[in-house]
């Protein structure tokens, strides 16, 4: 079984780079000037951010592969894998690495809502692909946070260093958002398909043997990851795709409370509910009354 190593310390890094540690929670890396990495497996026990420059091989992260293009952000969040494929012995590009221990944000503005950038649970061929004034922005960032690691440790130094960070990751949700509009290739179509998927799922009755469609199952049917599906949904219709699939339901069962042969809890258990309490709480909810009062108004 192949051996994963794993990277939980700052300092356990920058020794495999060959670099000194400058700070215990926290460092940005000039790629060019580091030792490559081993072709092994790691888990990450970091938050990592890495800025390709040029192509350099294929990595493989959790279970997909992804060959790195010139400009292109990837983020790792601290249990997440990454690993250099066994057939590149060394793995060195051009860039920059942006590296924190999850201990340096703690009791912060960021640390408390560190988990509302969602890209750091996208998938890695849903990397962030930059413009050159973006890579600026970028660059600029991480030379703000180096300044910083390169001064004495004082009172201002975690405050200086975590608004840093999370002003870069704040350009990073708004490159994003332009990449889902820009990105043709790769977004054309998803509400679409989205539609059909839903369509397909009360159609041919998944909802009686699955259960309701969740975010979950759509990404999957669209080879994307949860939280990429959900911001390109959220990106193009201003509602979240929960949100989305609940006004689909809500629209098959508008459909089917006309049919007077099946009662209220039927048309519940048919559209995947467990229970029909909840299906109806979340009619009134969406309709402002319940299934019933509907179908007696109709």
């Amino acid at each position: 079984m192949e051996e994963i190593i794993k990277i939980d310390s700052i300092d356990a890094y920058n020794k495999m780079r060959g670099i000194e540690t400058l700070h215990p929670l926290i460092t940005v890396i000039d790629l060019s000037k580091t030792k490559p990495m081993p072709a092994q497996t790691f888990n990450f026990g970091l938050y990592a951010i890495f800025l390709k420059e040029l192509k350099c091989g294929e990595l493989k992260y959790g279970r997909n592969t992804y060959d790195f293009q010139e400009g292109t952000l990837v983020f790792i969040a601290p249990g997440q894998v990454l690993g250099v494929q066994p057939n590149i012995t060394t793995f060195q590009p051009s860039g920059w690495a942006l590296l924190f221990h999850p201990d340096l944000i703690k009791g912060t503005s960021l640390g408390k809502k560190i988990h509302e950038y969602s890209f750091f649970s996208y998938d890695v061929n849903e990397a962030l692909h930059l413009s050159e004034k973006e890579r600026h922005i970028v660059l600029d960032c991480f030379t703000k946070i180096q300044y910083e690691m390169e001064q004495s440790i004082d009172k201002h130094s975690r405050t200086l260093i975590t608004s840093n960070i999370e002003l870069f990751l704040n350009y990073c949700t708004r490159f994003y958002d332009r990449q889902f509009v820009t990105r043709d290739h790769s977004t054309k179509g998803i509400l679409e398909k989205f539609e059909d998927i839903l369509n397909a799922y009360f159609t041919e009755d998944k909802s009686q043997t699955i259960g309701l469609p969740t975010v979950a199952y759509c990404a999957s049917e669209l080879n994307l990851s949860p939280n990429y599906f959900g911001d390109i949904i959220k990106s193009e219709t201003g509602i979240t795709a929960q949100e989305y699939i609940q006004t689909k339901v809500i629209d098959f069962a508008k459909e089917r409370i006309f049919d007077h042969e099946k009662s209220i809890s039927e048309i519940a258990y048919e559209l995947g509910f467990n229970y029909p309490q909840h299906f109806t709480r979340l009619f009134k909810q969406k309709v402002g009354m319940s299934p019933s009062e509907y179908r007696s108004l109709n």
